[in-house]
């Protein structure tokens, strides 16, 4: 497994666009606005009808229902259904937008995605000054709910892919596949499969005071028992039809299946949209059987985890044996630091979006002198400047006389320690850029390790600039 810069830049969209309808369970009136998202922000809902507009990002941790659809909450504040919206932000290759609602759902619109994309591209698609981060697959992970049998494995590909499974025993619907080969064909394959649901949860949903904002153009409903009058007669003050009736192929009339296979192509649509919660684009394929929003959203957990966990001890594999791309004096012909303040001693890898570097530390560094004299440790701070020296070389790669410039910090942000330096340890820098290097400012995220752990952490941003 691994986390890496691809080539390719960050997308959000050019303007903000509107849409209108009602929420599927509330019934509830709503304005959704997508609106840009900054680089490296996700996908962020707004709920602008409460006081002060709080946030709560697409992330998995914030699930707290996954009954009739995706729910988030962050701080008392609910996001119902969120996995339509989500699914079409991620079909259409999006990384980042802002999505304002003034209720606690999306609409529902016709059941699917397919209104989203329509909007998200009317309001166009443009590159952002930052590259993307991909976990890349290397070994298989999966997730079981026991008590459902649903399975969701994910293994190594060259890209996305997402591959679903449906069977839910009943002769109506039958068993069904649905294939997702690459995110280009989301929009006409996946983007216009409406949701679905069986008689039977309809006649319950309904006795419980849910689904009110649902009719027969936005749900799919598979007749699994026979019709009884009295059945329907709700359906009918339901729905606000006149007359209802069966389809010689089991669904409620009104709707024409878009496609044979609608419902495995909805839960893939439902998988995609899930996901998105994840926070992180995946390269990797996806096979879910029986899948559904419990066991995609307790999957999105396990591989945030996951990758939370690579991002803290991905430890750069250096062979402290070999070569090195760069010795302490050539490091000196770039940097303008000297004794006792330069703190990288050699530099293993240079790329044009990350540098690996390293420095020994010993008892004879001039800080140990005053810092914790009998019980010697490395000041935080200095780990910090050592990292920012390594992404000095990045920078300072980009130009023809680095020996004429000098580099200069703009900004610290989430910088965290986490293990203690001490005399004896040998520290491994890795830099990446955050955002491509331009008019010399370089915005990176820096770690620190020794000893086979994460020990120092920080994003910096840092200015090279002509000696005069």
């Amino acid at each position: 497994m691994a986390i890496v810069k691809s080539q390719e830049k960050q997308r959000t969209i050019d303007k903000e666009v509107t849409l209108e309808g009602v929420g599927l369970h509330t019934g509830d009136d709503v304005t959704l606005v997508f609106k840009s998202g900054a680089p490296n922000s996700g996908f962020v809902f707004e709920r602008v009808d409460l006081e002060d507009n709080p946030k709560i990002e697409a992330d998995a941790n914030y699930v707290t229902n996954t009954q009739r659809g995706t729910c988030m909450e962050k701080n008392g504040v609910t996001i119902q259904t969120c996995e339509h919206v989500l699914a079409a932000l991620v079909g259409l290759d999006i990384d980042n937008a802002i999505i304002q609602l003034n209720a606690s759902e999306p609409p529902i619109m016709d059941g699917s995605s397919k209104y989203f994309v329509e909007a998200l591209e009317k309001a166009g698609i443009v590159e952002q000054d930052a590259l993307r981060e991909e976990y890349v697959v290397t070994e298989v992970v999966s997730y079981t709910d026991k008590e459902t049998g649903s399975e969701i494995i994910l293994m190594p590909s060259t890209s996305y892919q997402v591959t679903t499974m449906v069977d839910f025993g009943t002769k109506v619907l039958g068993t069904q596949n649905a294939t997702l080969n690459k995110l280009s064909d989301f929009k006409t394959e996946i983007a216009d499969s409406r949701t679905f649901s069986f008689l039977h949860e309809i006649e319950m949903l309904l006795e419980h005071g849910l689904i009110k904002g649902g009719d027969l153009n936005n749900a799919i409903v598979y007749v699994d028992k026979e019709l009884s009058p009295d059945t329907m007669k709700k359906l009918r003050i339901a729905f606000n039809k006149e007359h209802i009736a069966v389809k010689p192929n089991g669904i409620l009339d009104n709707l024409t299946l878009h496609h044979p296979n609608e419902a495995a192509r909805h839960k893939l649509l439902d998988v995609v949209g899930d996901l998105a919660l994840i926070g992180t684009r995946i390269r990797g394929k996806v096979i879910a059987n029986k899948p559904g929003h419990f066991v995609n959203t307790q999957f999105a957990k396990k591989m945030s985890k996951i990758i939370k966990n690579e991002r803290r001890n991905n430890v750069p594999q250096v062979d402290l044996n070999s070569a090195p791309l760069m010795d302490v004096n050539q490091i000196m012909d770039m940097l303008p630091h000297r004794q006792p303040f330069l703190l990288l001693d050699k530099v293993y890898e240079l790329t044009e979006n990350h540098v690996i570097g390293m420095k020994n530390i010993t008892m004879n560094e001039e800080f140990f002198k005053g810092h914790f004299p009998g019980a010697p440790v490395m000041p935080g701070v200095l780990i910090v400047e050592a990292m920012a020296q390594t992404g000095g070389i990045l920078v300072l790669s980009t130009v023809p006389d680095p020996e004429n410039y000098l580099t200069f910090f703009m900004k610290m942000d989430k910088v965290k320690f986490k293990q203690k330096v001490v005399p004896g340890d040998t520290l491994i820098f890795k830099c990446s850029l955050i955002t491509p290097i331009r008019r010399g400012i370089c915005h990176m995220q820096g770690y620190a390790y020794a000893n086979g752990k994460l020990c120092a952490e920080a994003e910096l941003m840092a200015q090279i600039s002509k000696v005069k």
